[in-house]
């Protein structure tokens, strides 16, 4: 249920400008900032965001983290996982799709892909990005629009939000390597291959935000797919060496 007005500092229309400009600057932080600038601005920008939400009236049901909905958002999460989980292990398995695996960025000691996957990737990475469009910016675009206006804008910005992140991806994954080339017009294939499978990856996590009513939903599957893909690579990459 949409909040009251009178529980509104500000507008809904002003907090999503908000939003996609905080989006914008977190961007521009993780890319051109130190390393690890995403475990501090990740948190701190998930919170903010939050504020913004509540300024704007939402409640926590609205940003899919109210209680009653914890448990179901759990059980679609934990199923996800696991579909991922067995995904990735047959692919692996499988000669003809384990170049998929073949990333330069994580041939490194276990160590180094356990930190990424379990610190790295949920706080620098899960958390922002599920609070910011799955949760705030979703939740917004939903209490004046409608839920399908929320999935659309929401998962149009969460492809392009992966623009800059995939510039060098047809350089370091074999995989994508020999399917477009390491040139320029490899990259522009890349770049949008990427933006297209990550805004249709962003309805996807819309969809399992709105059936469990819960964050945690989306963040499993989130997880998962990301997560998971470090271990995995970087198991392959310990058992050819």
């Amino acid at each position: 249920m949409t909040a009251e007005p009178s529980n509104r500092w500000v507008s809904p229309a002003t907090a999503v400008v908000a939003t996609v400009g905080w989006l914008a600057a977190t961007l521009a932080a993780a890319r051109f900032g130190p390393p690890g600038t995403m475990l501090l601005a990740g948190p701190l920008g998930a919170l903010l965001l939050l504020l913004l939400a509540r300024a704007a009236g939402l409640s926590a049901d609205e940003v899919g983290l109210g209680r009653r909905s914890m448990r179901r958002g759990a059980a679609y999460g934990l199923c996800g996982l696991v579909a991922v989980a067995v995904v990735y292990l047959l692919a692996a398995w499988l000669p003809v799709t384990r170049s998929a695996f073949l990333d330069e960025r994580y041939r490194t000691d276990l160590g180094a892909a356990l930190r990424t996957a379990l610190v790295v990737i949920p706080l620098g990475t899960v958390l922002f990005e599920e609070v910011a469009f799955r949760g705030v910016l979703w939740g917004l675009v939903c209490a004046g629009g409608g839920r399908t206006r929320a999935t659309l804008l929401s998962s149009g910005v969460f492809g392009l939000w992966h623009v800059l992140p995939s510039l060098r991806l047809n350089r370091v994954n074999p995989a994508v390597t020999g399917l477009v080339g390491p040139g320029p017009a490899g990259q522009i294939l890349t770049v949008a291959g990427a933006v297209v499978f990550t805004a249709a990856a962003g309805v996807l996590l819309c969809e399992l935000r709105r059936r469990s009513g819960s964050l945690l939903a989306p963040i499993g599957l989130h997880w998962a797919v990301n997560g998971l893909g470090v271990l995995v690579a970087a198991g392959i990459a310990r058992w050819n060496a």
